[in-house]
């Protein structure tokens, strides 16, 4: 697909060097995707179906026309209370991004939408949805279609004490981690730096697997990989993470 160059102009405008996030020198912008990621609280015994047919066939199809070829459903695995939905979208460029902002203003999307902005307050799907930002790492630029078969994703956001430390972890990924993730079979959807939402600094980023038997024997492969073992003795890399958060995700 090909990438608009987004900031080009600006940036050369301002003069001012690409180089303040915590991951992002040494890259070309226009290649590498923004995600966002929405999560929905779900009311008690709100209308899911209604908030499912929403999500697929209005708001995936209006922004399919802006590029946007990938919008994952997905609930949390096992018994949540209250119930959350989350959405991840892949946005090709800022342009995008920012179209997807003013979807009211194409009529295509009204009419598809109708039934979803015509509910009353006594019928209200969801109490709030979050959403978060993230920019692609250069190690892994565009977000990956989940393997065949997968029913279980495992979302992974790490915080850093500081953001040299999520620098460095970042750093880690690209020069090698993401390798050793492809290698002993944690099938990565996405990895991102999160630039808006909450426990900055840090990153986050999506694995898929079959099920859960196979998610415990990659990450023991992983685990005990010798290049991963050698990587994670480097002093540079020390001290990257101090807080780890995961969510396990199902197909909604």
């Amino acid at each position: 697909m090909k990438r608009r160059k987004f900031i080009g102009a600006a940036a050369a405008a301002s003069a001012i060097p690409l180089t303040g996030m915590a991951g992002s020198t040494n890259f070309n912008l226009a290649q590498k995707e923004l995600y966002e990621i929405r999560t929905y609280e779900i009311k008690f015994r709100a209308d899911q179906q209604l908030l499912f047919d929403y999500l697929e066939n209005a708001l995936k199809k209006s922004l399919q026309k802006m590029g946007v070829d990938h919008l994952l459903i997905l609930q949390e695995y096992g018994v949540s209370d209250p119930k959350r939905i989350r959405v991840f979208i892949n946005y090709p460029d800022a342009e995008s991004f920012m179209k997807a902002q003013s979807l009211n203003s194409d009529s295509e999307y009204v009419k598809m939408a109708a039934d979803y902005n015509a509910l009353t307050i006594d019928k209200a799907l969801y109490e709030r949805f979050e959403s978060s930002l993230l920019l692609a790492f250069d190690g892994m630029p565009q977000m990956s279609a989940p393997i065949d078969g997968a029913s279980l994703f495992e979302l992974r956001t790490y915080e850093g004490y500081s953001e040299d430390a999520v620098r460095r972890k970042i750093k880690m990924f690209n020069k090698g981690e993401i390798d050793i993730f492809l290698k002993t079979g944690l099938h990565p959807v996405f990895f991102g730096e999160m630039i808006i939402g909450p426990y900055r600094p840090c990153l986050t980023y999506m694995l898929n697997f079959k099920d859960m038997e196979e998610r415990d024997a990659n990450w023991e492969k992983f685990i005990s990989h010798p290049e991963w073992k050698a990587m994670s003795s480097l002093e540079e890399y020390a001290n990257t993470v101090s807080k780890i958060r995961r969510i396990f995700l199902k197909p909604l």
